[in-house]
């Protein structure tokens, strides 16, 4: 089911605590699709990306893994906090440890996300805005050299 993405704004848009980047996406159900399309085009494109997650099968990260990142993402972009209530603190350079996050990598999951956010037609100032998050939330995670 294909859930219509509110993407106004204009090139300026920020956040308010009453227009969040969740709202302005549409809500869980267009952020949960956001992830959704994330880890599709991960496993279709980044191969090497895709294999340093939990798969169900090879090639195909597993489902936990996409509703917990959806879940995370909900709350992230300013929607219910669902994920601190079950999982707590996201405490992210914490829990990437275990893997080796250099600029490639790096690249990879902002390639990956840059392609979801293409599919699902996330446009204006909150595409912009997105882009930018998203970039520096990648480099802070970076816990490797090139």
């Amino acid at each position: 089911m294909a859930v219509k993405l509110r993407t106004g704004g204009g090139d300026n848009w920020t956040p308010a605590p009453e227009d969040t980047p969740w709202h302005q996406l549409g809500g869980t159900a267009a952020v949960m699709e956001l992830a959704n399309e994330f880890y599709d085009q991960m496993e279709l494109h980044e191969p090497e990306l895709t294999a340093v997650h939990r798969q169900d099968s090879p090639g195909k990260i597993s489902r936990e893994s996409r509703e917990r990142f959806a879940m995370f993402l909900v709350g992230w972009l300013g929607g219910p906090q669902e994920y601190i209530e079950k999982h707590g603190h996201p405490r992210l350079r914490m829990r990437h440890a275990r893997v080796l996050v250099n600029v490639a990598q790096r690249d990879a999951w902002l390639r990956s996300m840059t392609r979801a956010m293409d599919a699902k037609n996330i446009t204006g100032g909150v595409r912009t805005f997105l882009d930018a998050r998203f970039a520096e939330v990648a480099e802070f995670l970076r816990n490797a050299p090139e």
